[in-house]
């Protein structure tokens, strides 16, 4: 038989098959239960927003990771040629290094010759008569190995130089590669850093998925629990009073349809607190009639 909502609502103390209040007090809690749905679902639709924004904020994050991983690989190729530049700068310090080794090689060759040279002319000296000529010329070979030795110290003098402009440019390299080495220890603690971020990301992601998860449950205990009224109301039964099926007192029997045993559910009443277990409240308990839906304390 329907039940007859108008005529509840204008005389809710008129019963039909079931008492209009009792009715209306279903209605009222489907109304709710359905809300509650609802805003449920709202906030399932922010979650799954909140998600998908955290998931760009990651991808932004990842571009930036790879972006500074290319950096860093162009600062490895930089102190590669820069290392490349400083062993060839070596090996032309070696060089010259050996070259002003074979000039010192040759001026203390010229100095041995020098001093054989004044021995001779001392040994001319004595014949000096007889060998004025002799002498003269010696002398004037004398002179040329003089100039020569001049111009091989000019030489090693130049040699020295350059030596110590490559001994600068050695230095400003040195330099270069300690500052590379510098930004490449940044670069490295960048990175860290973005690994961490990454790592708070994927931890606030787990987190809200845990949290979407609860609400699913929520929402599945919700709609259970919906169905559950709806079938209730689905088997609503004209009202029979029969109490001569039961005499013992103790049994609990639904004061509206008279239903006891396995019909008579034991829930917990989410209106009355009577204490907290540390943080945990604990409710007070009522009874829920599964013939009818009735509840009472």
């Amino acid at each position: 038989m329907p039940i007859d909502w108008p005529k509840a609502e204008a005389k809710p103390e008129k019963k039909q098959t079931v008492p209009g209040n009792i009715l209306l007090g279903l209605r009222g809690k489907i109304n709710e239960l359905e809300n509650h749905l609802s805003d449920t679902n709202n906030e399932i639709i922010r979650t799954r927003s909140n998600i998908k924004s955290n998931g760009q904020s990651l991808e932004d994050t990842t571009n930036l990771l790879n972006s500074n991983k290319s950096l860093l690989d162009g600062k490895k190729a930089e102190l590669s040629r820069v290392k490349s530049n400083l062993e060839q700068i070596l090996t032309k310090l070696e060089e010259q290094t050996n070259n002003n080794a074979h000039l010192k090689s040759e001026i203390e060759q010229f100095k041995a010759d020098n001093k054989s040279a004044n021995s001779k002319i001392s040994e001319l000296e004595n014949k000096q008569k007889e060998l004025g000529t002799f002498i003269s010329n010696l002398s004037s070979e004398l002179e040329n190995s003089k100039s020569q030795i001049t111009d091989f110290k000019k030489s090693t003098s130049e040699s020295k130089e350059q030596n110590d402009n490559l001994k600068f440019e050695i230095q400003e390299l040195n330099n270069m590669l300690t500052a590379i080495r510098d930004e490449n220890s940044s670069l490295k603690n960048q990175l860290m850093e973005l690994d961490n971020l990454l790592l708070q990301r994927d931890s606030k992601i787990q987190n809200l998925s845990e949290k979407i998860e609860d609400e699913d449950q929520l929402i599945r205990r919700q709609t259970d629990h919906l169905e559950e009224v709806e079938e209730e109301l689905s088997e609503l039964k004209p009202l029979t009073v029969d109490k001569s099926g039961y005499t013992y007192e103790t049994r609990i029997t639904c004061p509206m349809c008279q239903a006891v045993g396995k019909n008579i559910r034991e829930v917990e009443d989410k209106t009355t607190i009577l204490y907290y277990n540390g943080t945990i409240p604990m409710y007070a308990k009522k009874y829920v009639c599964k013939k009818c839906g009735y509840e009472w304390k």
